[in-house]
């Protein structure tokens, strides 16, 4: 298809590589890092089953609605509806705040859990999903969703807009990757693509203010409404038409006085896969938008040999965006009551990283948000805003790079901007530190995996392309 000048008929273009996106047409780098995805999600969502309170509420009340035994709640090893599944493996997904992030948020959440859902349902139907075919929805759907995002010319529109992609894309991706699961042709994924659309939300109140669990939950409720619209629309359930470009479609909708990037939804479809350079990994459980502070921190820290004590006063100089929306208000950010809330803090993530020296799984349990050491240094952490910082476009500000400045009790002022993230495109981690966090995150499962399974689950992923059944990597985790 070439490059899109106009906005006619976005939503049917959309539709139609989402329904027939080939496996073969995919890069080898591409496979590469969707299977480094669903790695990663795998054991993120697993990991969140044993160490987050709200996981086993989750997973009760959708256990006690009772239904088919269709697919599985990671973790638990229980059964449940595949959009039921979708909800509760996406919610758990986001649990930790440790899951991969690119252009447009957290989209592997929610098109790998619903993904795997359907796959697993149609496997215990009798008709198996390859994971040729399972790699091909799960990035049509990831595709989608980061063209939606890069289609957004306002500086940090997130933040401006106030909506987080995660969930409000996450309804249109997942519906593309549930609609090529179950093999829709173009004309009933337009109808998921537009039944999808009708379920939008997601807002960005959830990251202010009080501590709530709604944080980690956006990508379940996406989830659940994709596998909805897809099921529905194999059904003959017609969705709203031109929903994309429609007079109160996405961008009008959702979107305000900005006209999108026609190009950059619809160029290169089914050629260019912009999310290979927008996609990475965490190496730190907390927001993305703590990462190049966090980066920042362990470079000083390492390189002058600075403990604790050496530091009379922190200070994080950034945008108006993200990095402002993580450290205010001020008091608040410094005593996180919720695991969450401490991953959504730069004061407290930065005096967990300054204290130790590293940001871990354990650093958010009950017990280290009261640690006085990592509390001490938070008091000694503050924000100033840059009004000069450049704004990213396009939903990219978690990438963005916040000046540290750490004032020493000698005297002393060191300053440093980190030039790039470990886990980003330009810093890739290897194959064999996915893995390491991969076993990390899985000895927390509720459930207790033993290694044997373990190491067949990461051999199935690894050769996700080869297998007739997608679903038996799932088998082998429960």
């Amino acid at each position: 298809m070439k490059p899109a000048d106009n906005d006619n008929g976005a939503t049917r273009a959309l539709a139609q590589h989402a329904a027939t996106l080939a496996f073969d047409a995919l890069p080898a780098a591409l496979v590469t890092m969707l299977k480094q995805c669903v790695l990663d999600t795998l054991g993120v969502t697993i990991g969140a089953s044993g160490l987050a309170d709200e996981a086993k509420i989750l997973a009760d009340y959708v256990g006690e609605l009772g239904g088919r035994a269709d697919s599985t709640l990671l973790g638990f090893g229980t059964q449940a509806p595949a959009s039921w599944a979708a909800l509760v493996n996406g919610s758990l997904g986001h649990m930790l705040d440790y899951d991969d992030v690119g252009a447009g948020g957290h989209v592997s959440i929610v098109t790998i859990p619903v993904a795997l859902a359907l796959a697993e349902k149609s496997s215990r139907a009798g008709k198996p999903v390859s994971g040729r075919t399972l790699l091909a929805a799960i990035a049509a759907g990831t595709d989608i969703h980061t063209r939606l995002n890069q289609a957004i010319q306002i500086p940090d529109w997130t933040i401006a807009e106030g909506w987080f992609p995660t969930q409000m894309f996450g309804f249109l991706s997942g519906a593309a990757t549930a609609a090529r699961v179950l093999g829709l042709d173009a004309a009933q994924c337009e109808n998921a693509l537009g039944i999808g659309f009708n379920q939008m939300s997601g807002s960005r109140q959830m990251a202010v203010g009080a501590a709530t669990h709604m944080r980690s939950m956006q990508a379940g409720f996406s989830g659940q409404g994709a596998v909805l619209a897809a099921e529905l629309a194999a059904r003959g359930i017609v969705g709203s038409k031109d929903i994309i470009e429609g007079r109160y479609g996405v961008f009008k909708t959702y979107v305000r006085d900005a006209t999108p990037d026609w190009n950059a939804l619809l160029g290169g479809l089914g050629r260019e896969f912009p999310l290979l350079a927008k996609h990475g990994f965490k190496v730190w459980p907390a927001c993305g938008y703590t990462r190049a502070t966090n980066t920042a921190v362990l470079e000083l820290r390492n390189e002058h040999k600075l403990e604790p004590d050496d530091v009379d006063a922190i200070t994080v100089i950034g945008g108006t965006g993200g990095a402002q929306l993580l450290s205010e208000p001020l008091e608040a950010k410094r005593r996180p009551k919720l695991s969450i809330d401490g991953k959504f803090s730069i004061p407290f993530t930065t005096a967990v990283m300054m204290v130790h020296g590293n940001v871990q799984l354990r650093d958010y349990t009950d017990t280290a948000l009261r640690d006085p050491a990592v509390l001490a240094m938070a008091d000694r952490v503050s924000w100033r805003a840059d009004p000069d910082a450049a704004v990213p476009v396009g939903g990219e500000s978690a990438l963005s790079r916040p000046t540290v400045e750490i004032k020493l009790r000698d005297g002393r002022t060191l300053t440093r901007k980190a030039d790039g993230v470990p886990g980003d495109p330009r810093h890739p981690i290897a194959q064999s530190q996915l893995e390491a966090k991969f076993r990390d995150c899985v000895s927390f499962a509720a459930i207790p995996v033993v290694k044997q399974d373990i190491d067949r689950a990461i051999s199935l992923i690894n050769a996700l392309e080869s297998l007739d059944d997608a679903a038996d990597i799932v088998r082998a985790l429960n």
